[in-house]
């Protein structure tokens, strides 16, 4: 890839975060909102942020302000949703506004996604590190940094 097509797909690559990150803001839960898209050919082909599983009510943290067990993650629930579509990811991006935890590490590799771009680390790395242990391309976009001083901290 060339330098001016760097430049076309780290400018996509943070448009496509910015989208993920409004998205998040579907989300009932109150700890924190995660976005995420999958995008393929240049088009978004799910969505999904997190919560709870259809038909349950939409509150994601219990008494003690914990997350309930069955709350989905964002990439589950655009994973989940293109399984129902008849559509497939196989060679997609997955844009994810924080990144992914390990069980949804192991579901974006079964989904045939191959690059993952993140806008915040989560605390745990070992999504990440199975990402790339398994070929799949991770790029961590700081969205506001970009926006203030214009550099890419990849």
């Amino acid at each position: 890839m060339d330098l001016q097509e760097q430049q076309k797909q780290h400018a996509l690559d943070l448009r496509y975060l910015r989208m993920a990150r409004i998205w998040a803001e579907n989300s009932y839960c109150v700890r924190r909102q995660v976005g995420a898209l999958i995008v393929k050919d240049k088009m978004i082909i799910s969505d999904g942020y997190n919560g709870t599983p259809s038909g349950f009510e939409n509150v994601c943290e219990d008494s003690n302000g914990l997350t309930k067990p069955y709350v989905l993650h964002a990439e589950a629930n655009a994973i989940t949703k293109i399984a129902r579509s008849g559509n497939n990811s196989d060679g997609a991006t997955l844009y994810v506004t924080a990144s992914p935890c390990i069980e949804c590490a192991k579901l974006i590799i079964q989904a045939g996604i191959r690059r993952v771009v993140y806008g915040e680390a989560y605390r745990l790395a070992d999504g990440i590190e199975l990402l790339r242990r398994a070929g799949i391309e991770t790029v961590f976009l700081d969205v506001d940094a970009e926006r203030t001083s214009g550099t890419s901290n990849r």
